[in-house]
């Protein structure tokens, strides 16, 4: 489906579900260089119990029309715009890496609209290594491999997969390699410019949810504790895995966002 944000094309997938009715309402936000589909392993199971899930392709992103916006502040004044766009009066906000950014800002500079949040793979700076930057910004396949590398954890370097069928690695590769031109590099660059994070910590009222990955090599654990510091209220559940946990640990991730709306 195609939501018109800001006079652009959005596009958006329920997988399945619809979004009348008045169950709580949940806009999943994906991560640098990605889309929609890297919440296949949710999106339903949330449409199924109840929920009005709404998975977006950022712009730039995806089949969502371009370019793709310059810094997380943009990005969360765009998310506050999505929101009534999508006939929400409000919505429980779930967002991986640079999407966790986004639903940190958007909770503090938009509160009225903002239920909840759960932030995966979130660290309080995402600093970007030279090298990634420099691939991502001329569209060289090395950003993708070396993404691919370090954002998962041991047992997808296996070659193990919660899903038959499912090669992790290799499709997160084939995922990032056909982002449009040019955003990798703007999202990357994005997420190394944002300084913001700890004091929209401070700023959020609304309940927040950590999930995080102890094999985490993008953003480590350790990187989040002044967020969690921030937040000390929040919940915070640590799973044994690397940057990709909707994916690779997809069970534990729909379980820590149903029981962020309060349907656990």
């Amino acid at each position: 489906m195609d939501i018109v944000v800001d006079d652009k094309p959005v596009f958006a997938t329920t997988a399945g579900g619809d979004l009348e009715g008045d169950g709580p309402a949940v806009i999943l936000l994906h991560g640098a260089g990605m889309d929609r589909s890297v919440w296949q392993l949710q999106t339903r199971y949330l449409s199924a119990h109840g929920l009005r899930a709404l998975a977006v392709d950022l712009p730039g992103h995806g089949r969502s029309e371009g370019p793709a916006l310059e810094s997380i502040p943009g990005l969360a004044d765009w998310v506050a715009a999505l929101i009534p766009a999508a006939g929400f009066a409000s919505a429980h906000l779930v967002g991986h890496s640079m999407g966790a950014l986004m639903a940190l800002e958007t909770a503090a500079r938009h509160p009225a609209v903002v239920a909840s949040i759960t932030m995966i793979g979130i660290a309080a700076a995402m600093p970007v290594h030279p090298d990634l930057q420099a691939a991502a910004d001329v569209g060289d396949p090395l950003a993708a491999g070396l993404m691919t590398s370090w954002a998962h954890g041991r047992s997808a370097h296996a070659g193990q997969s919660p899903a038959p069928g499912l090669w992790l690695m290799g499709g997160t590769n084939v995922l990032i390699r056909s982002t449009p031109d040019g955003s990798l590099g703007r999202d990357l660059a994005a997420c190394a410019a944002y300084a913001g994070a700890v004091d929209a910590a401070g700023a959020i009222t609304c309940p927040a949810t950590f999930v995080l990955g102890r094999q985490d090599k993008m953003t480590p654990v350790r990187a989040a504790q002044e967020l969690l510091a921030a937040l000390p209220d929040a919940t915070v559940h640590h799973l044994a895995g690397g940057h990709m946990l909707m994916n690779e640990h997809p069970i534990d991730v729909r379980r820590a966002i149903m029981g962020a709306v309060g349907r656990a």
